[in-house]
This record gives structure tokens, sequence and C-alpha cells, in this order.
């Protein structure tokens, strides 16, 4: 079984684009937001469960989750949140492991991608924490861009993470995604190298 190391940081600041870079050497990487995703597909059993609890208009016209909708209750509504969160974060974890043991794959190590590595238990899935770091500013400016957010329910979503510092320490190896994508490049291949050396015999220390 390979070793999972957790990639994590705040929204926008580029958690996909730098596990693209780890995928594009060879490196096998599952993303908690799309598992989120899948497990409350229609049909599924967690899907059932919060369409019982919010209400039927808490699913578009084709029974798909509206998404959107379920964001701005559950971050204007600690309770309802909390709520969420125990219902999802087994299913995700379960599904998770599932998906990090790929078959017939020759490299050490696995990344998972995570926003919340640090606010729920999976950190206790990884043997390393990669952060992926920007100011919380450019956290904004970007998610704001990309996901046409205003700037309060994006405020709300920083302030609902672990905070940049504390992510910052809890850090084994931070990629700094704040400058050059020729420099980010370069940093995930040092790391990449490292890996490869820590983890090629197994070991984890």
């Amino acid at each position: 079984m390979a070793v999972v190391i957790g990639l994590t940081g705040g929204i926008g600041s580029g958690k996909s684009t730098v596990a693209k870079l780890f995928g594009a050497l060879g490196v096998h990487w599952v993303d908690a937001d799309n598992v989120a995703r899948e497990v409350v597909e229609p049909g599924t059993p967690a899907l059932a469960r919060i369409a019982d609890h919010f209400g039927a208009d808490i699913l578009q016209a084709d029974g798909a989750l509206d998404r959107a909708r379920l964001r701005e209750i559950v971050f204007r509504a600690p309770e309802e949140r909390a709520w969420l969160e125990r219902l999802l974060h087994p299913v995700i974890r379960e599904e998770l492991v599932r998906q990090l043991n790929p078959a017939d794959y020759a490299l050490p190590y696995v990344l998972l991608v995570s926003p919340l590595l640090l606010e729920t238990d999976q950190h206790q899935l990884v043997a390393r924490i990669v952060v992926v770091d920007v100011p919380v500013e450019v956290q904004l400016s970007r998610t704001m861009a990309r996901d046409d957010n205003p700037r309060d329910q994006v405020e709300r979503i920083i302030a609902a993470q672990i905070s940049r510092d504390d992510r910052l320490q809890k850090a084994d190896d931070v990629i700094d995604n704040n400058q050059k994508v020729v420099d980010v490049e370069r940093r995930v291949g040092e790391l990449h190298g490292r890996f490869l050396e820590m983890f090629g015999s197994g070991s984890v220390d």
C-alpha cells in the first residue's frame, strides 16, 4: 500500500492545479471535493437524508443537489453545518480510503487533496502534510472570480477553515502558489523527488 501524503490549502489557493502537476509526474491523487460530490449524487443514501432534513427544495429539477443553496444555508447556520458534517464526513472518509488504493500502481506514495484535511479526521489518513499557500487576499480574489460568489460569502468560507497561520504551522512542506507557474512546477518536482527517496523503501520516518 502506498504512503498517503495530504495536500491542503485554503479555498482559492490552487490545490487542484498543484495536484495536476503531481499527476503529470505519474502520482495518483484523489480530490476530497470530488468525492464529496460523488457521495451525494442522485440515488445515494446521503442525498436522501439531506433532502429529508432540508426539504425537497434543496434539490434541483433533475433531482441533483442544489449545492449553492445548501452552501448558503450551512454557512449562515452553524448548527446545520454541524449536522451536515456529521452525516457526510464518515461517508466521504470511507470512499477516500477506497480510492486511495489504486490497483497496479508503481509509485510509493499517493496524494489526498483536501481543503478540510486539518479540520476533519482526514489528517489521520496521511503520513505527511503539504500546504499550498497564498495570501488571504489572493484567496478572496481568486474565489470570487472563479465561483462568482460575493465577498462576504467567501469570507465566511475562509473563516470556517483553519487559519492560514495554523495551517502553515502544521505543514511538513509548503508550496508557495503566489508565484510564477514555472517556479511552482520546480517546487513540485523537488518534493516529488524527495518523496520518492523518502518512501521508496516503504519507510515513513
